[in-house]
Parts: structure tokens; C-alpha cells; sequence
């Protein structure tokens, strides 16, 4: 039996990380070691500054050990290494210990450049790239009110945002006389430094620092060679990266002039058995900053080491990123370095946008592009690029709005070899076999090929190239909400609010087919008369449309017991309700639990008891949470200015206020707020739908956030509102939400799905641009107006009470049905628990029938 290949790979970076990935699908019996420097394992560094925004290393992870150890890979943290012994084929680290290999791939990465700056190793002078980076910088800016970060290219950019989001007076000073000097020419540079500003951020160009020294009013003052300074507190390193290639010079590997360890096609260094992949790697004479091309050569080297023939030819550079809020696309040859190349230019002062592309002498091929403002041109004029493709017979049309010319690229036009997905290398071709092999819609593709699972830049072009290839082959892609409507969901309430339709069956009757519907058209209509008449859920005409959480307005758990969930608006609550509702627990032997949302939930009501408790509940002054509904579930505040030394707003008042303002509005799908009292962000409102925090000047707004299964950051919709200004925005988002989102989609998917994104949501919010405002602000009004809390309204009423009974002629209990002590749980038992056989006061229903009753059943 032949003995496994040993593989040791030093870095688990993400390109570390994804070579052990593809190494263990391409040979199932390599024996694979992994030496990782960090205390981390592989985590995700195109998201890092989501950590400012409350991520957690785990929730940037990419592995973990236990994912590991499934794949029999054997790896080891806070492992350096210091030396490698080609001849023997050993390498040693920091802590004494030695690995054997047959094939050692470096992917050591990179590591941050800091300029030879004197003063530059004080305290408070960091550099931005790893989580242990991250940790120190949050520490600094406690301490700090400004910030300034040296370096004005991509990753300087996003440290900027850090720091700004860390509430910090931020700073960009940059040595060359533009931001982005590498992906942008001059003029979208100039446009990109004017848009950062106006956002907050003071950028400074062409400046050379020559020394740090002590401040007068700040901690740090950064003189500058044109003999002008600058004062601030922290300054955050982020002048470009360097390979590291340290373990390249230890082995005695070919190295470039300029660093970087030599690779060949193969990836190969100039030792036949150790190969390098990643930012270490330099392949003729170019370093790859980026993911993509990281991916590449890890796939080159798997391919390599398991007899394929895969090889590296280089990566395309292109990139397409949101820098401060601020859009911004590079592609291919931006500075027009061509011989003999053309320029087409559009640039609009009012949108604020700024366009070029660059193509060969006879302006048929394209060869690159400038974007900054908006890259919505951004997937069709790469493909042109990648793809070598003939470009229509007026190529401005390409860049100009709205014009008739514009070709619309779609995924058939593109050649099986086009890249859609290049961070995990997907092509056309690999799309169109997964469709032969069965996955037959977008989500079943995703999970086949992986495409648009990593960045998530191409998702729009991979749903072109998807539904192309469905309709090709004579599948309708449509958006109909089932086979008994013809129809979307925003068709469907466009019907309902025009010919004033009250009920389904109306619906059903006019524009739909068949007689009763189905358990995907009935909940959707549901939701729409709801959010469009707001009338009682549980009238007769309504409750068959509604599911079984909303049919007994309260959650289902999985003993079969339910949930009761009273509103606590902002997480206030007076000593007298907190009594209540520990008696009703107490009375009723229910499980109590504090959530995140900041109420308190009470679990294991049975069925006949929920009327009873929301009686006394209602007596005492609560109203239904709707946890049970697609709606308004909580609006979380910090305590704000009433308690907090940090507080510049009343952040629970206001919590408060929205909160019953929009307390049962029924949605596509439940959504969440919250309001912070400052910037430091205790309320967590950016990972929420709806996110406000307080400033010194006002508001700042947040919209589209989710903290769920799909986690979104939200984005900045607007600044410094006065409240009246506030409230006007969130009523027309959420109505505009409501109306036009799909069948259960939650804001953050409908935002990544919106035509025209941010953008385009402001111009319909702020600027009224489909003249619709006063519409939406009528429809809240409305919502607002007829609101009542649906469990008062079902206990004062005796025909919607019946529903809670075990029998519909009779108020009494089901006698059969007992609570066996023996498996009482308040929750399920930890092993532990399950050892030592402990037993809580709570109860699990049992269904136990008589025996005469069983035989006549059988």
C-alpha cells in the first residue's frame, strides 16, 4: 500500500485555508499538517472591519477545529516558524517542535508596510490587519477623539471607515497627489477625495510625513515635509503591504529584487518540492494583492500535487468595491498605458458620478475602465473586457444613462470560458453543467458551484447568466407567487390597494385560479391585506389564510406548548410589570427568558391557558409582542442620554416611540430595530432593518441590516435628522419595503436585490423620484391609525376565544392530556444535567390516552 503523500502547509490564511480545502477533495489520504501563526484559525479579512460593527472572530471564521479534524487535517496554532531544512525535508518552530514533509506550500501572506518614519513605534501608532490588530486599535480609540490614517489606497480607505465608525474625528493622508493612485486616474481620484470629504473624512494628498513628535492639543502631531502638521490621537498604518517571504531567505528560495518568493506556472519555487501561493508568491516579477488570484494558484497547486495539469498565467487585477459608502470600480488598463488607446469620458456633477473606459485604437475592444459614484455598469464591461468581446457600434452607450443603445449583456451571450465568479473560479461553462446536472434554480447553483459564496460582487451576474440559460431551454423564469397566481407579490398588492380587495377569496376570484390556494399564495395574501387594511387576523374572512403561529397569535415551541411575548417597548419596564409577569410565570409553571431583543419570554402555555394569561397580562397594562408575526418585533435601545456618560440623545424615549409607532405593521417578512444614545453602538442598531443613532447634531439612519442567518451589515442612509426628518424617512423605507419586497424577504435580501441599490432608495425616499412619497407616508398613516393589539381584541372577543379551546362546544380541559413529572424540562438538559438525572419544576405535555379509547382508535 503506497504511503500518503505528507503535506505541511505554513499559513492558514485564507488562501492557506482554501489550498487545504481543494488539496482534501482532490485526495482523500493526503496526509495534510497545517501550521497557522495566529491563536485564529482562517477567518475571513475581506470582512474585517465588520468586527467595528460587533462581529466576533467566530463569526468571521471560514474553519474551525472541530471542521478539521472531520477532514483528518491535523493543524496547529501560535506555531512561527523559524527554520527549513530542505535537504531533510524538516521544518522547525519557535516552541522547539519539527514536522516532516514531502511537499511544503508556503501561503505566509503578507504582512502591513510602515513607512520609515521617525516616531513611527510609539504607543498608538498601529497598522490595520489582523483581529489582534483590530483589538488594539478599539482599545486606542477608547482613549482617543481623533484618528489619522497614513495611506490613501484600498486598504487605508477601509481603515478610515474603521475609525470613523469608532466615533473618531478621521484623517487620510496620502503621499501621492490622489487617493487610489493605483486603481484610479486622476479625475476619479480627485471625484472619490471629494465624495470621502463631504462624508466626513478630511483627506489629505501629497503630503509626506517626516516625523511624529508630541502634540500641543492632541496626543501625536505629524509634521509634513511642506512644513504643515497635523494633530491627532491614534495613527493607524495602512501605506500597502509587503510579501512575506522571510521563510523564502531561511530556505535559500530564488527571491524577487523587490521581494516576493519566485514561482513558476506550477507555482513551484525554485526548490521543486516547496511550492508558494498567495501575496508571498511573486510570478513574473507581479505580486497579487487580492483573494481571487490567491484562490488560483491554490487550486494550480491541489491540481499539481494530485497529477492535473492546472497551472497560474497570471489574474486579472480588476475590482469593484464600496469605499465610506462611496461606489468605486477598476478594470483592467485604467490609466490608459495602451499604446495608441482611446478614452470615452462621462462625467455627471449632479449624480456625482464619474466614468471612463479606455479601448484599442480602432474602439471595438475594451482594455479598461475608471467607475467611481456608481458601478452598476461594473459585471457588463468587465466581461467585455475578460472576454475579448466585440463592443456595440457606439461604445459611449456602454457608460451613458439611460441610453436606448445599451446592450444588455446577458449570461447567453457570454462564452462557456467567461469568469463569472472569480474568487472561486466559476465559468459560464461550469454554470451550464450544473444546470445539465440537475440544479434547476439560483440557490441550488450557488450550492453546486460555490459561485458568488465568497466576495458576493458577481450575484447579479450569476442570476443573468442562471435565468439566461433557464429560459434557453425553455424553463419560464418568472417571479409568480405560486400556480394560483400569475402574479408577484408586488402585482398582487398593487391589485388589492387599486380594486380595494378585502379578502383572499376576492382575490382568488377576480385574478387568480383554482378554489382554495395553497400554503405559499395564503400567508403571502395574508401579509398584504394586512399591511394594506390592517384589519383583525382572526376574522373569520382572514384566520384560514394565516399559519399556526399567527392563527393562536403565539409562537409554537417544539413540545407542542406555546410562547407568550408582551411588548416591552425599548426594553423599559416599571417595577409593577416586571411583578406581573414573574407571577403569571409562576401561576402558570412557565419558563422565563430575558431575550435579545430586551423582553422577557415566557414559555410552555398550553393551548387553553393562553387567553387566561393574556387577560391578566392585558389588566396590567401589556400589549401583544408579535412574536408570532411577520412584523415589528423590538426596537433595542441602549440607555442613552438618561443614563450614560457617552449618551448624546435620548436613545430609550426614542426607542420607545418607534416602537408603538409601528408595533403590529405586518411585512413581507418580521424586521427589527434599534437606536443607539452615541456612536458607540451599545443598541447594536447597524445589524438591524431599521438602525438609528444618535449624534450631536441629530440622527444617523441605518437601513437593510440583518444579524440572522444571511448577516448584513446596514448601510448609512442619511445624517444628522432632526426627528420629524427621521420618522418621515423610516414610515416611506418600511412602505416602499412592504410594497415592493418579494414573498418573505427580509430587508437586507430585498436591498441586495433592489435595482439600483442605496442609491436608488434614496432618489425614491429622500428625492421623491417615482412621486410616490405622499402615497407611502398616507398607507403609515393609516397602519399607525388602526393599530389594536390583536390579543385584546381576541380575548374580549367570544367567537375569536373559542380557538384556544381543546373542545369548541365546551370551556373545559382536555383531561386526557397529562404533564409527566419524570420528563419535566425547562429546557433541554444539558449532558450534565442528563447525567445526574436532574430534574426542573417545569413540564413537557404527554398525550396519554385510555386504553379503551386506543383500542377503539386501532
Amino acid at each position: 500500500m503506497q504511503t500518503p503523500t505528507k503535506i505541511l502547509i505554513i499559513g492558514n490564511g485564507m488562501v492557506g485555508h482554501h489550498f487545504v480545502e481543494q488539496m482534501r477533495q482532490s485526495d482523500a489520504n493526503a496526509h495534510i499538517t497545517v501550521l497557522c501563526g495566529e491563536a485564529n484559525l482562517a477567518y475571513d479579512r475581506v470582512y474585517l472591519s465588520s468586527v467595528f460593527d460587533g462581529k466576533t472572530a467566530a463569526d468571521l471564521a471560514l474553519t474551525t477545529f472541530d471542521n478539521y479534524q472531520q477532514l483528518n487535517i491535523n493543524v496547529h496554532t501560535n506555531q512561527w516558524v523559524n527554520e527549513i531544512d530542505k535537504t531533510n525535508k524538516v521544518v522547525s518552530t519557535q516552541t522547539g517542535d519539527k514536522f516532516n514533509y514531502d511537499k511544503l506550500i508556503l501561503a505566509t501572506g503578507s504582512y502591513p508596510f510602515v513607512p520609515p518614519i521617525k516616531g513611527n513605534d510609539q504607543p498608538h501608532c498601529l497598522v490595520y490587519r489582523t483581529l489582534e490588530d483590530l483589538e488594539q486599535i478599539k482599545a486606542s480609540a477608547a482613549q482617543s477623539k481623533s484618528g489619522v490614517v497614513i495611506g490613501g489606497g484600498l486598504l487605508g480607505l477601509e481603515a478610515a471607515n474603521a475609525i470613523k465608525q469608532l466615533g473618531l474625528d478621521t484623517h487620510v493622508v496620502e503621499f501621492a497627489p490622489q487617493l487610489m493612485a493605483v486603481q484610479l486616474d486622476e479625475q476619479g481620484g480627485t471625484l472619490l477625495k471629494n465624495k470621502i470629504e463631504k462624508l466626513g473624512v478630511s483627506v489629505h494628498t501629497a503630503k509626506a510625513t517626516s516625523e511624529i513628535v508630541k502634540g500641543e492639543t492632541s496626543r501625536y502631531r505629524l509634521n509634513f515635509s511642506d512644513d504643515t502638521f497635523l494633530e491627532t490621537d491614534l495613527i493607524l498604518f495602512s501605506a500597502g503591504i509587503r510579501p512575506y517571504d522571510e521563510l523564502g531567505k531561511v530556505a535559500e528560495l530564488e527571491l524577487g529584487q523587490r521581494g516576493g518568493i519566485v514561482i513558476n506556472n506550477q507555482c513551484q519555487t525554485s526548490n521543486p518540492d516547496i511550492y508558494a501561493i498567495g501575496e508571498c508568491a511573486l510570478w513574473d516579477k507581479k505580486l497579487f494583492g487580492l483573494v481571487a488570484p490567491g484562490y488560483n494558484m491554490a487550486r494550480v497547486v491541489a491540481s499539481q500535487l494530485t497529477g492535473g495539469e492546472l497551472e497560474f498565467l497570471g489574474a486579472d487585477m480588476s475590482t469593484k468595491l464600496k469605499l465610506l459608502g462611496v461606489e468605486v470600480g477598476s478594470i483592467g488598463d485604467a490609466h490608459a498605458k495602451t499604446p495608441d488607446c482611446k478614452e470615452l469620458i462621462y462625467q455627471d456633477p449632479i449624480r456625482d458620478c464619474y466614468k471612463k473606459i479606455i479601448l484599442n485604437e480602432a474602439g471595438n475592444k475594451l482594455l479598461g475602465a475608471v467607475l467611481v459614484g456608481d458601478t452598476s455598469d461594473y459585471d457588463t464591461l468587465l466581461q467585455y473586457m475578460l472576454n475579448d468581446m466585440e463592443l456595440p457600434a457606439h461604445p459611449e452607450c456602454l457608460i451613458l444613462p439611460d441610453s436606448e443603445g445599451a446592450p444588455v449583456l446577458a449570461g447567453i451571450a457570454l462564452p462557456d470560458t467567461a469568469t463569472i465568479c472569480s474568487c472561486h473560479n466559476v465559468s459560464k461553462g461550469d454554470i451550464v453543467g450544473a444546470i445539465d446536472g440537475g440544479s434547476c434554480d439560483l440557490s441550488a447553483v450557488k450550492a453546486c458551484t460555490k459561485a458568488a459564496s465568497g466576495c458576493g460582487g458577481c450575484a447579479a451576474l450569476l442570476k443573468s447568466v442562471v435565468d439566461s440559460e433557464l429560459q434557453s431551454r425553455g424553463v419560464e423564469v418568472n417571479n409568480h407567487v405560486c400556480e394560483h397566481f400569475a402574479f408577484s407579490r408586488q402585482e398582487l398588492l398593487h391589485l388589492v390597494k387599486v380594486e380595494s380587495i378585502k379578502t383572499f377569496d376576492d382575490l382568488l376570484a377576480k385574478h387568480g385560479s383554482g378554489h382554495h390556494g395553497c400554503e405559499i399564495c395564503k400567508p403571502a395574501v395574508a401579509s398584504i391585506l394586512a399591511s394594506t387594511w390592517n384589519e383583525f387576523i382572526l376574522e373569520p374572512a382572514h384566520v384560514g389564510l394565516q399559519d399556526t403561529n399567527d392563527t393562536y397569535l403565539a409562537n409554537m415551541q417544539k413540545d407542542g406548548s406555546y410562547s407568550v411575548v408582551p411588548r416591552i417597548a425599548g426594553g423599559e419596564i416599571t417595577p409593577d410589570k416586571l411583578i406581573v409577569i414573574g407571577q403569571v410565570a409562576k401561576d402558570f409553571n412557565l419558563y422565563c427568558k430575558v431575550t435579545g431583543g430586551q423582553r422577557i419570554d415566557l414559555f410552555g402555555a398550553r393551548l387553553e391557558e393562553l387567553p387566561i394569561i393574556w387577560e391578566r397580562l392585558i389588566a396590567a397594562g401589556f400589549e401583544t409582542g408579535h412574536a408570532y408575526g411577520k412584523s415589528l418585533r423590538t426596537v433595542k435601545s441602549c440607555v442613552g442620554s438618561t443614563w450614560c456618560r457617552y449618551g448624546v440623545q435620548d436613545s430609550v424615549g426614542h426607542a420607545i416611540a418607534i416602537e408603538n409607532r409601528y408595533k403590529g405593521l405586518r411585512a413581507p417578512h418580521k424586521f427589527k430595530m434599534a437606536v443607539s444614545g452615541c456612536t458607540r453602538e451599545c443598541a447594536e442598531a447597524q445589524s438591524k432593518d431599521i438602525g438609528v443613532i444618535a449624534t450631536e447634531n441629530g440622527w444617523n439612519l441605518y437601513v437593510c441590516g440583518n444579524g440572522g442567518m444571511r448577516p448584513r451589515h446596514a448601510d448609512l442612509f442619511a445624517t444628522d435628522l432632526d426627528t420629524e426628518t427621521l420618522i418621515k424617512y423610516i414610515d416611506r423605507v418600511i412602505m416602499f419595503y412592504i410594497k415592493t419586497a418579494d414573498k418573505l424577504q427580509r430587508t437586507s435580501v430585498w436591498m441586495e436585490n433592489l435595482e439600483g441599490g442605496l442609491d436608488y432608495l434614496k432618489s425614491v425616499v429622500i428625492d421623491d423620484s417615482l412621486g410616490i412619497c405622499h402615497e407611502l407616508e398616507t398607507q403609515m398613516a393609516l397602519i399607525t391609525k388602526t393599530y389594536a393589539c390583536e390579543w385584546k381584541k381576541a380575548v374580549e372577543s367570544p367567537e375569536a376565544s373559542k380557538r384556544f379551546r381543546q373542545f369548541i362546544n365546551s370551556p373545559d380541559a382536555d383531561s386526557n392530556i397529562l404533564f409527566v413529572q419524570e420528563r419535566n424540562q425547562i429546557r433541554p438538559a444539558t449532558e450534565s444535567e442528563k447525567r445526574n438525572q436532574q430534574n426542573s419544576t417545569n413540564r413537557i405535555p404527554v398525550m396519554e390516552i385510555e386504553q379503551e379509547q386506543a383500542d377503539v382508535l386501532a
